[in-house]
């Protein structure tokens, strides 16, 4: 019998009414939501204020859970910064950044199904993407990302848009030079976004 493998779900809340957003977790049985927002609140969607939304969450017999400190992409250590925005690959490292993973694995064992929340409506746009979701792939986890209006993505197949994007030749064949790997394009395309979408020391 095959192993089971737990699913991770991603959801950016820009593209969902609240409505929508209440039943996209139930479709997908999700039981506790991660905001890895580093400020918890919204100026334009005021349902995702984290007192608004932790109290409608609890409502539904959905736990709010705020990893600011473990997952958010504004951190306040300037070592994170070497080339003056933060650097995703050095804080998935950090021991804040382990000890959110850890906390996290250990409550799915438990039973627990998690989403992790921002607000970008595309996943490729957002650090829950780049960084934590990519990390919880690493470690083995089946993560989905949930999107307004559209089937799930598997992160395998957002990993193949970073391709597309940054290396969309990659698949030529030229005289005379070695066929890129396509594993050391990825991490490339990772640092790209990285450096396209994270937050800079000037907005710390």
């Amino acid at each position: 019998m095959a192993e089971m493998v737990d699913i991770i779900y991603t959801i950016g809340y820009a593209g969902f009414g609240i409505d929508a957003f209440l039943a996209a977790l139930h479709q997908h049985r999700v039981k506790v939501l991660v905001d890895v927002r580093s400020s918890p609140f919204s100026g334009f969607h005021q349902d995702y204020n984290k007192p608004q939304l932790e109290q409608t969450l609890r409502s539904q017999g959905i736990y709010y859970r705020n990893y600011a400190r473990e997952f958010g992409a504004r951190q306040t250590e300037r070592s994170y910064y070497p080339k003056g925005y933060l650097d995703f690959e050095l804080w998935a490292e950090s021991p804040e950044f382990r000890e959110g993973v850890r906390k996290i694995e250990d409550s799915m064992e438990q039973g627990y199904t998690f989403a992790l929340m921002c607000a970008e409506i595309e996943p490729i746009d957002c650090h829950r993407t780049i960084l934590v979701a990519r990390a919880f792939s690493d470690h083995g986890y089946d993560v989905q990302h949930i999107r307004p209006r559209k089937p799930l993505l598997p992160h395998k197949d957002l990993e193949a848009q970073l391709l597309d994007l940054y290396f969309p030749d990659r698949d030529q064949i030229v005289l005379g030079q070695p066929v890129q790997d396509e594993k050391e394009l990825l991490k490339e395309a990772y640092r790209l976004r990285n450096e396209k979408i994270g937050y800079r020391l000037e907005d710390v």
